[in-house]
């Protein structure tokens, strides 16, 4: 018969299955720092001997990491999802740039009509409360700020969609856009007509969402991130004509 007799689980593997689901579930992010150990053993309500041994396993695993005189932290390496060499070619190739857009608006589309129809109530407040800081920063002219926020705001998103693979592989996306791969965001957010019409957008996009209109919602992430595909591409263009103009410019000096 196939029947195996019950045993009792360790707390140790229980403190690993916890913290591995969190890693899993997005709760715990790469790079952020765990409780001290006291207050990780008193939450877990386990001794720290179970908790130690629990560490260990899950730095054996690469999930987690020690930092001498820091602490715990869950491994960056979570976010690595691409070789140096391939972030390379990402970013000295300008193909990559508006196929990273297509494939966002894809993703994101998708991801946008899952949260309408399975993020919780509380999913859906997180993003409203993203958006209302998006408006605070608009006020305050702040590209850095808003730029941030926006990546925060559509990351949100993806989160309510509650697709594990999806969440991993977008936060990995994500990452690649923050340390400017394939643009700088904080550029299109220098522009007051440009600023104004993505705040009107990412507007139309929480509102389908809080709605619950998946179609709505969706349609309304794909028309925002189409826009962004032209401003980048009006925007590659105008610096190509800026460089050719200063080149005539110095030809002319040159001449006098």
């Amino acid at each position: 018969m196939p029947f195996q007799k019950i045993e009792s689980e360790k707390l140790s593997q229980a403190v690993v299955r916890q913290i591995e689901g969190l890693v899993l579930q997005g709760v715990l992010r790469p790079g952020e720092r765990l409780p001290s150990e006291r207050e990780l053993s008193d939450r877990l309500g386990v001794s720290r001997p179970s908790l130690r041994e629990a560490v260990a396993t899950l730095q054996d695993s690469g999930l987690l990491v020690t930092r001498a005189g820091s602490g715990i932290f869950v491994a960056e390496v979570l976010n690595a999802a691409f070789s140096p060499a391939l972030i390379r070619l990402f970013a000295s190739h300008e193909q990559a740039v508006f196929d990273y857009l297509s494939f966002r608006r894809d993703m994101e589309g998708l991801a946008a009509e899952r949260a309408a129809r399975l993020g919780s109530e509380t999913d859906l407040k997180v993003i409203d409360a993203i958006f209302v800081r998006m408006e605070a920063a608009h006020q305050k002219r702040n590209p850095t700020d808003e730029a941030a926020l926006d990546a925060e705001f559509h990351m949100a998103i993806v989160e309510a969609s509650h697709n594990v693979i999806m969440l991993h592989m977008m936060r990995a996306m994500f990452g690649l856009l923050r340390e400017g791969v394939f643009y700088n965001r904080a550029v299109m957010f220098r522009q007051r007509t440009t600023r104004e019409a993505m705040l009107d957008q990412h507007r139309a996009i929480n509102a389908a969402l809080q709605a619950r209109e998946p179609a709505a919602t969706r349609a309304a992430i794909e028309a925002h991130l189409s826009f962004v595909e032209a401003a980048l591409y009006d925007q590659q263009k105008a610096d190509k004509h800026e460089a050719l103009a200063q080149l005539r410019l110095q030809h002319e000096a040159d001449r006098t």
